[in-house]
């Protein structure tokens, strides 16, 4: 896989791609394996809308992203979105951040991959 040591990975709902959730938890779940097996892991993930849940509380991946953030990749979600969601006090991983530090992160990355 292509160098990833500057990429924002975009994560905007609870699962990948869209019609049956368990299918879409157990793809994310198999994606996120795959970047944790990375040399060089994407840089940041920014979650927002849905995706915020992936960092909470319950989460099936946050043992996952508990092991990215230990290499250093950089978790940021969305405080709107974890408002909206009443998940504020049930983080597990990363931290809560504006629209505008995801702008921020884009802006900074060499590459943004959306799913």
């Amino acid at each position: 896989m292509e160098n990833l040591k500057n990429t924002l990975l975009l994560l905007s709902q609870y699962g990948m791609g869209t019609g049956d959730e368990a299918l879409g938890l157990q793809l994310v779940t198999n994606y996120l394996n795959l970047m944790n097996e990375e040399a060089e892991p994407p840089r940041f993930i920014a979650l927002y809308n849905g995706g915020v849940k992936l960092i909470c509380e319950g989460s099936p991946v946050i043992d996952i992203m508990k092991e990215l953030e230990q290499k250093g990749v950089k978790l940021l979600a969305c405080k709107t979105c974890l408002r909206h969601f009443d998940l504020l006090d049930k983080m597990e991983a990363g931290i809560a951040g504006t629209m505008m530090d995801i702008v921020q992160l884009q802006k900074a990355a060499d590459k943004v991959i959306t799913l």
